[in-house]
């Protein structure tokens, strides 16, 4: 069935409930990043497949708001009954406005409808429906006419024994619940399947490439409950659950359960929870709006985490410089395309022992397909790759010690003077944001411009922060710690970098129709070793930059330097794990310029 067929059928069911405005946001009922098959309402009825995006739909127009890592793709997706609304760019209105717009050419009432467990209580606020406006929010009208809608993901759950996670279910409840009487709240609840997995230290396989379960989670002093489908929980997991004196209930029981708080300071993280859940609770509880305790402690890494993070990065460096060597060795002998490319990285990531699976889709964007930030190559776009040119390709791994993501762009043969003078420029950001010292109390806001001078010095840009919070065998994308100019309503979101934090360092350029340039490593929060009251950063990721797209004209002797550092450590951590041949040109890439 068309896109244009399905508009069709979603605005006679609009007609039949008397929604004039339908609004299909990306999410489920967590609030998730990336979402199962069958939350994936917003891809059904646009057609774009990125992972961020809302559509708007009326009788007689269909929007489509994303952000910039998704102009380029949505305008080759989308239909030409949709429009594309570019986030942060000046003239682009917000969802509100475009309503308020509509309303003003409407007499009376406008109805808005949504699916309340798939929009979070956050994204209804920053939507902010103008005043007048009637909502109806318990309609799923896209999975009234999605004939095949696939079905709720339901897969077992498996537990991360201790020497990976470094801390026990036992002792991290123990710490929330001093956050919760520290803050005198009675009842946390938690929406964010990361945040569960990561308390429970479990992990599941409901969403593709974030290994996590379905599930809401209610913290009490002294009781804890569970909501997850039980066809998810087998012997073992049920028993685990029940040593740590955690109840077991039927994932759609939540609602149910809300429905029977009352007068209570109840721990909510509006964000994330959905709408659904939040009506539920604000009207006879006290409501405690913050992100959940355990997302905090999530992302400051302890000592084993950090200690197995840095064994993950050992494999993945491994396998990626593995895998550069095939196809510098390769290309132009064999036939090979976009998606041969990434299907031949996840072999060589494939051989570690400790592997679990990738950690998001392969970006592999050969020529001016790595211009589009976020390309994800099909059968029908699939370029063939060639011995000319550049490909980026920004890819990642779950391992059991814990996750990776990385991005190199990769000479493949004759390469242009202006592809040199982009890469470089990228390199000398990302070389110096990596090395910065910094007060105690700065937020990624603070350093950003490390990244992004050599550009913006040229005149140019990237449309993406420039480094986001990395999970521990979770997800790939998470929250607080980020690395980015803007400042974000969310105070909550500006969050100081802070010792055990590990974050992306990824700036970029992307030249529409042209090519796109993008490196990226892992970067690891610490105590800096020479002053007191100020931090560094240590770089996890250990793959070599391509020296034949360096133009050293243009780097200083201290980028020099630090450039030959970098390639000598990543020579002297790998050399024991290759072949003679992989070696030898490791050690061609690692010599000093």
């Amino acid at each position: 069935m068309t896109v244009e067929k399905r508009l069709k059928n979603l605005r006679e069911k609009m007609a039949e409930s008397g929604i004039d405005i339908y609004i299909v946001p990306t999410c489920d009922f967590h609030g998730s990043e990336y979402v199962a098959d069958y939350f994936k309402t917003r891809e059904y009825i646009s057609g774009f497949t990125g992972s961020a995006g809302t559509a708007v739909i009326t009788s007689v127009e269909a929007c489509l708001w994303t952000d910039g890592r998704y102009f380029v793709q949505a305008e080759k997706q989308l239909p030409e009954d949709y429009v594309l609304m570019r986030e942060g760019e000046k003239d682009t209105p917000s969802i509100r406005e475009y309503i308020q717009t509509y309303m003003e050419k409407c007499d009376g009432t406008v109805t808005v409808g949504f699916d309340g467990r798939c929009m979070t209580a956050g994204m209804q606020e920053e939507t902010g429906l103008p005043n007048g406006v009637k909502v109806i929010c318990d309609m799923d009208l896209v999975g009234d006419i999605w004939p095949d809608r696939p079905a709720l993901s339901c897969r077992k759950i498996w537990r991360l024994d201790e020497v990976y996670a470094g801390k026990t279910t036992a002792e991290k409840i123990k710490d929330i619940r001093k956050e919760m009487a520290d803050k005198g709240c009675d009842i946390l609840v938690e929406t964010v399947l990361e945040n569960i997995a990561w308390t429970l230290n479990l992990r599941g396989d409901d969403i593709a490439c974030t290994p996590v379960f379905l599930s809401f989670m209610i913290v009490e002093q002294e009781k804890m409950t569970l909501f997850v489908q039980e066809e998810e929980v087998d012997n073992q997991i049920a028993g685990y659950l029940k040593e740590n004196q955690i109840d077991v209930r039927p994932y759609e029981d939540i609602y149910r359960r809300l429905s029977e708080i009352k007068n209570k300071k109840v721990w909510l993280d509006f964000s994330s929870a959905n709408f659904k859940i939040v009506n539920l609770l604000k009207q006879e509880n006290e409501i405690y709006n913050h992100f959940s305790p355990a997302l905090t402690m999530k992302a400051i890494k302890n000592d084993t985490e950090i200690t197995n993070m840095k064994k993950a990065h050992l494999l993945d460096g491994i396998a990626m410089t593995k895998f550069i060597f095939w196809l510098k060795s390769n290309v132009g002998k064999i036939p090979m395309d976009e998606m041969m490319l990434g299907d031949k990285l996840e072999h060589f990531r494939g051989m570690a022992k400790s592997y679990v699976g990738p950690s998001f889709a392969p970006i592999v964007g050969y020529q001016d397909h790595g211009a589009i930030v976020h390309y994800s190559a099909t059968k029908e776009s699939c370029y063939d790759v060639l011995p000319e040119g550049i490909v980026l390709i920004d890819s990642g791994g779950h391992y059991l010690e814990g996750t990776t993501d990385i991005t190199r762009t990769i000479s493949l043969g004759t390469v242009t003077d202006k592809m040199r003078k982009m890469y470089t420029a990228v390199l000398k950001g990302h070389l110096n944001l990596a090395v910065a010292v910094f007060k105690e109390g700065c937020s990624g806001v603070s350093l950003d411009l490390l990244a992004r001078k050599p550009l913006w010095d040229m005149g140019m840009d990237y449309n993406h922060g420039t480094g986001h919070g990395v999970g521990y065998l979770l997800s790939v994308h998470e929250p607080p710690n980020a690395i980015r100019y803007r400042i974000l309503n969310n105070p909550a979101l500006n969050v100081s970098l802070l010792p055990g934090m590990i974050t992306s360092n990824e700036p970029g350029v992307y030249l529409e129709n042209q090519f796109g340039i993008r490196i990226e490593n892992l970067i690891l929060c610490q105590e800096s070793k020479k002053y007191k009251d100020f931090l560094q950063f240590e770089t996890l990721t250990l793959v070599p930059y391509d020296r034949e797209l360096i133009d050293e004209e243009m780097l200083s002797e201290t980028e020099k330097e630090l450039l030959n550092q970098y390639n000598r450590r990543v020579y002297e951590a790998l050399e024991i794990y290759l072949t003679e041949d992989e070696k030898e040109w490791l050690r061609n890439t690692a010599m000093e310029t």
